[in-house]
């Protein structure tokens, strides 16, 4: 798609502050906000488990204008839930977000040469595995993340979330142990259980040392839905151990899931120190 083509898919005219395009992107809901500059990084914002697009409705607004005063283009990818996406986070393919990124990054003014992955939560091992998957990433930055593969949200849980390439991304399953955990609506204790299971957790880990740039987590104490803190530091023993040549650094908050969210202050700090 050309470049002329896609500018002329806005659905709100240029403004003195920034244009607003919807991007022709299938199975995935593309907004893209350009800015003034004429070498804009890209930023790519992935919600989590709410599905829809996250990034381009109101409680981000402020958050993703902050991104476009510092000079980035911000992209809002929905992957679930949303106009022309599938219906729930059930065996999305990796493959269809990446097109969608790199037909934004086709967009006159976006730099094609520097792009950054911000996910939240389920949002968060997307944005691990993309650029686990795809060198053009070169910065990635995962709030509250997992390190492995987890089942996709349907009622038998016995899919993955995730595919690549036609087939299941590994995941590991639902045991015995988790069931009551689940049935009292109690996902921090599933999650627990499900980690117990350490043959499935090392089939399902996400390849997380092959990113090809800077990895920024942050995850929290007290999280009640995922073991955050303790899956972060997984992936920083991963990154150690293979020596990554990047730098990587694991930011843990006091609090709860939604905790790290409200300290966006250290992503815009190290996007500026190691990214741009």
């Amino acid at each position: 798609m050309t470049r002329f083509v896609i500018a002329a898919m806005l659905l709100w005219g240029a403004t003195k502050a920034h244009a607003q395009i919807k991007l022709n992107t299938p199975h995935v809901e593309s907004i893209l906000y350009v800015g003034q500059g004429e070498e804009q990084p890209l930023i790519v914002g992935l919600g989590g488990s709410e599905g829809g697009n996250a990034w381009a409705g109101n409680y981000w607004k402020a958050t993703r204008d902050s991104f476009l005063k510092k000079g980035y283009a911000f992209l809002a990818i929905g992957y679930f839930g949303a106009v022309g996406t599938p219906e729930n986070l059930d065996r999305i393919a990796i493959e269809d977000v990446y097109k969608a990124i790199m037909t934004a990054a086709d967009v006159e003014h976006v730099r094609k040469d520097k792009i950054a992955i911000v996910g939240g939560s389920r949002g968060a091992d997307l944005a691990l595995l993309l650029g686990s998957y795809y060198r053009e990433f070169t910065c990635i930055v995962g709030l509250v993340p997992s390190h492995a593969v987890f089942p996709g949200h349907t009622q038998q849980l016995n899919t993955s979330c995730w595919t690549f390439q036609g087939k299941e991304l590994p995941y590991i399953p639902v045991n015995e142990e988790a069931v009551p955990f689940l049935l009292n609506r109690n996902l921090r204790g599933a999650f627990d259980a499900m980690l117990k299971d350490s043959v499935a957790e090392k089939k399902a880990l996400i390849p997380v040392t092959d990113i090809n740039g800077p990895v920024l987590l942050m995850s929290a104490t007290e999280d009640e839905i995922c073991p955050s803190m303790e899956m972060s530091g997984k992936m920083m023993k991963a990154f150690d151990a293979s020596h990554f040549k990047f730098h990587h650094e694991h930011l843990c908050f006091k609090g709860g899931h939604g905790e790290p969210l409200k300290h966006f202050d250290k992503v815009y700090q190290f996007l500026q120190l190691h990214f741009l």
